[in-house]
Formats: structure tokens, sequence, C-alpha cells
């Protein structure tokens, strides 16, 4: 990786440090109110431009997904100030939604094409969900927490994503009724790659999950599955995810 996108990225810990510190010193959010399908565009784009393709992110799609996608609407209303903030947020329940950047690479980094039946493992707020099906994905997406998955499906249906299908389960078994998935996105750390996860990728797809131990930096991997059925995995970028709960904790 380029060292400048080393330096940018720190891990999720010294950037939820930081967002600690400079956050209560943030003026109040202003402008129209959250429903409206504009409200706030000049803040994406600047999000876009200067936490994104200043990193190497260029995928049109993505990039476009970035900049259409209203991601103060998946925060908590306390929250919605930071939304276009270079940093991760919480979201209720121990869990946070990604930092912009990480999103953009993640997605980026699945190489998808309008179509793609995608898993997601780890729904929280729903903002990973709703820029996969900007994109023309199709997805699929599991939260094992009730408290955020209800929520994420209601917001999503109100947005317009009507075809996000979301289930409340445990994500290391996947969602074997949907599967093969051309594509696979975690968004918790696993300490290994889930089996059930490797059997439900399609060959020639595609599975990022960062991996490693809770609570420390971890290894973002690209898990490929050639037409053949062989596996390889490449190491992307040092990553800090809350961790996977459910059964990945007694493995």
């Amino acid at each position: 990786m380029k060292k400048s996108v080393l330096l940018v990225l720190l891990s999720g810990v010294f950037l939820l440090a930081f967002c600690a510190f400079y956050l209560p010193f943030s003026p109040a959010e202003t402008g129209q109110p959250p429903s409206e399908v504009n409200h706030r565009q000049a803040e994406r784009d600047r999000m876009v431009e200067q936490q994104i393709t200043s990193r190497e992110v260029a995928s049109p799609s993505v990039l476009e997904a970035m900049r259409t996608v209203a991601r103060h609407l998946f925060v908590p209303e306390d929250q919605r100030r930071y939304a276009y903030f270079d940093c991760p947020l919480p979201i209720g329940h121990g869990q946070t939604i990604s930092q912009p950047f990480i999103v953009a690479y993640m997605t980026e980094a699945l190489d998808l094409k309008p179509g793609d039946r995608v898993l997601e493992i780890g729904t929280g707020s729903g903002y990973q969900a709703a820029v996969l099906a900007r994109m023309k994905a199709k997805v699929y997406t599991v939260e094992i927490i009730q408290a955020l998955g209800e929520p994420a499906r209601e917001r999503l249906r109100e947005l317009g994503f009507d075809d996000v299908n979301i289930r409340i389960g445990d994500g290391y078994y996947g969602w074997e009724e949907f599967a093969p998935f051309d594509a696979i996105i975690v968004t918790a750390a696993a300490g290994h790659v889930p089996p059930p996860l490797l059997k439900q990728l399609r060959p020639g797809g595609t599975m990022v999950i960062p991996v490693g131990s809770p609570y420390q930096i971890q290894t973002l991997m690209k898990v490929m599955k050639s037409e053949s059925g062989e596996l390889s995995t490449r190491s992307l970028i040092p990553v800090s995810f809350v961790p996977m709960t459910g059964q990945a904790l007694e493995k």
C-alpha cells in the first residue's frame, strides 16, 4: 500500500480518540430538514474529495454512491452534525458506523458489477447496505443485534431502499437460503474467516473481511475464490473494527 494511504489511515482506535476530543467543539447542524434528499450535499461532496479520492479510491460507481447516500440519516440525531467527519461514529449498543473512507475502500475492493448478489455481515445502521444498493447490487444483510437491525430495516425502506433484505441473526453462518453470493463484506472483526461464509461465496467471487483480535489493530483481508473453487487471500490495510459476536466468539 502506498505511504499516503497508510499515513491517513492510522487506525479506528486513534480516529475514535480524535472524534471524542474534537466533536464537542463542532458547530451545530444547520440547514434543511433531514428528510430533504439534497440536504448537506456540499458536505458529501467535500467528504468524497478530501477523504476518499485523495486516498486513491477511484471507482466512479463507489464515488457516486458515497456522494449520493445521505450518511447523516444513518447516525443517531445527536451525532448528525458529525456525520461527514473523517471518523467512525457510535450508533448504540457498542457498535459504530465506519469511517467514510473505510466504507468506500471496502466497497471498491469487492469489484462489484450491477446486479451482483452481495451478502453483508453486520448491518449496523444500514449505511453500508445503502451504498451497495445505490450501486445496483442485490443486497442481503445480517445483523445480530435486533435493536439495530429492525430500525435499519425501517430506515432503509423510508429512504427508498426497498430491495435490501435484512435478517436478524448470527452473521457467522451467513444467509444460506440466498447463497451463493458474488461478494461478501464483513463489517466486524473476526479471529478467522468463518467457513460458512467461504462456502457461500460463489466461484469467481470476492470477500472483504477484517481479521484479527478484538479491540486491536486487525488486517483487512481480501479473499478470492477462483472459478474452480480455489481460495487465495491478500492483505490490504490495517484497520480497527468492533468484534463479531455470536458463534464467532466461541471459535
